[in-house]
């Protein structure tokens, strides 16, 4: 059963979008330059995670043919999702889901819905690390879900106010984004607190799923504007942050 404390940890990390939400009220309209910056930082940060925090924990646990495996399906699952369900991106055309001819109203919706598909495997990337190590393994999960999640949700609310969309409305809709997150962390506490033998398998099927979610979209959409070298930096940066916090809780 999880416990309160750590119950903190997993609201506090989905909820964090919302402070990048209200940044949305408070600064000028953000520049391509500042947005392709903190997506870099975002992926360096899931990078970092998806290494230090999910696959080495994993191998810890269990065989490397498990690991191989839950890393294998976590990639495949998210694969299936980016080509069943309908969805755009925020700063760039992904093939098969081009958005030309999207209408304001309906590009609002399908934005959300690409989030999601982002959003669902950090909060089960959070719960698998809390059910595997409790506090000391989920705890630097969160920080390091919830230190992305604030410049990811002034990223994903700034294309809305683009199209014309109000500032109170882009920061409602980025701090809805990571909703998902705390849901899928308790559905993942409670499955794989149950079936602790497949932990190592949870742990990787995470790392497996945030990997994609990194090459698929957030390098992209920091390389669309042509700031692929800040955007390289602040991977670096974020990386090294992480890296950082992990050891720190070691």
């Amino acid at each position: 059963m999880i416990e309160p404390n750590e119950l903190a940890w997993i609201l506090a990390a989905g909820l964090a979008t919302g402070v990048g939400g209200l940044a949305l009220l408070a600064f000028p309209k953000p520049s391509d330059l500042l947005l392709d910056a903190l997506l870099g930082f975002t992926a360096g940060v899931m990078l970092a995670a998806t290494a230090f925090s999910l696959l080495v924990p994993a191998l810890d646990l269990g065989s490397l043919a498990e690991v191989l495996l839950g890393f294998a399906l976590g990639g495949a699952l998210l694969l299936g999702l980016d080509a069943a369900v309908p969805h755009v991106h925020a700063r760039f055309a992904e093939r098969g889901h081009e958005d030309a001819d999207v209408r304001r109203e309906n590009r609002g919706l399908l934005l959300i819905s690409a989030l999601t598909i982002h959003n669902v495997p950090e909060g089960m990337a959070v719960g698998v690390a809390f059910a595997a190590g409790g506090p000391e393994l989920g705890v630097p999960i969160a920080i390091a879900i919830g230190l992305q999640n604030i410049p990811e949700g002034f990223a994903a609310g700034a294309p809305l106010l683009e199209g014309g969309g109000s500032r109170r409305r882009a920061a409602g809709v980025a701090a809805a984004t990571g909703a998902v997150e705390p849901p899928a962390a308790l559905l993942a506490v409670a499955a794989f607190g149950v079936a602790s033998a497949l932990l190592p398998l949870g742990l990787a099927f995470a790392a497996g799923a945030m990997l994609y979610v990194v090459i698929d979209e957030l390098i992209p959409e920091s390389h669309a504007r042509g700031n692929e070298r800040i955007a390289t930096v602040a991977l670096l940066l974020g990386f090294a942050l992480m890296l950082t916090l992990d050891n720190a809780f070691a």
